[in-house]
């Protein structure tokens, strides 16, 4: 009696697991057609959107980084000149420190004479020209000393306060407002120069 009972729920569950193995493959079947759902046109749109918008993200990017390439090779060579330039300034002031230099042993009544005439032009022609690319004499004497722009060699006894530049001994230049050479000065100490004794009126 019992096995006959056994056999009969038996043959009841075997077509209910088949349903629901059917149901179940029937599910993920279901799924997959699902998955490979056509896109709408809206997704489309908005697909093709967010990839417009990466590209666009690229292309500034690329953009950017070749503009900060342009501007640093234009300052890396825009550099070059100016160092370049500084080197044929400073020789051409060293030019100009010495036509100061002869201009002190000329006495005042040669000015006039042809010949010196000419080399006073030369002088203000090179000068002229060293303006027109910015180059300018530091201004000094009896200026206060500064570090920044002089270069102080001696301090010395002076009629002036204490630390007024006294004496220039090499003048120094600027190049459109940056200091190429400095000028070396003798700055005054404060102390008033000493009178300096005849010696034949001491022998007397």
């Amino acid at each position: 009696m019992s096995k006959k009972k056994t056999d009969k729920k038996q043959h009841k569950t075997a077509p209910e697991i088949e349903k629901k193995a059917e149901e179940t493959v029937g599910t993920d079947v279901k799924v997959e057609v699902e998955d490979k759902k056509e896109p709408t046109l809206e997704e489309k749109l908005e697909n093709l959107e967010k990839d417009v918008a990466v590209w666009k993200d690229r292309y500034m990017r690329n953009m950017a980084e070749f503009e900060n390439f342009r501007r640093r090779s234009q300052k890396e060579k825009s550099d070059w000149i100016k160092t370049a330039t500084e080197g044929i300034v400073i020789s051409l002031c060293d030019v100009m420190d010495n036509f100061e230099r002869a201009w002190e042993q000329v006495e005042e009544d040669e000015l006039e004479k042809p010949f010196i005439k000419g080399v006073k032009q030369i002088e203000q022609q090179l000068n002229s020209i060293l303006s027109k690319e910015g180059v300018k004499k530091v201004d000094s004497k009896n200026q206060e000393f500064n570090p920044e722009y002089h270069e102080a060699l001696a301090h010395i006894p002076s009629e002036l306060e204490e630390n007024i530049v006294a004496a220039v001994i090499q003048n120094g230049y600027t190049l459109n407002g940056k200091l190429i050479r400095p000028a070396r000065v003798a700055v005054s100490n404060g102390a008033k120069p000493q009178p300096v004794e005849n010696k034949k009126e001491k022998k007397k």
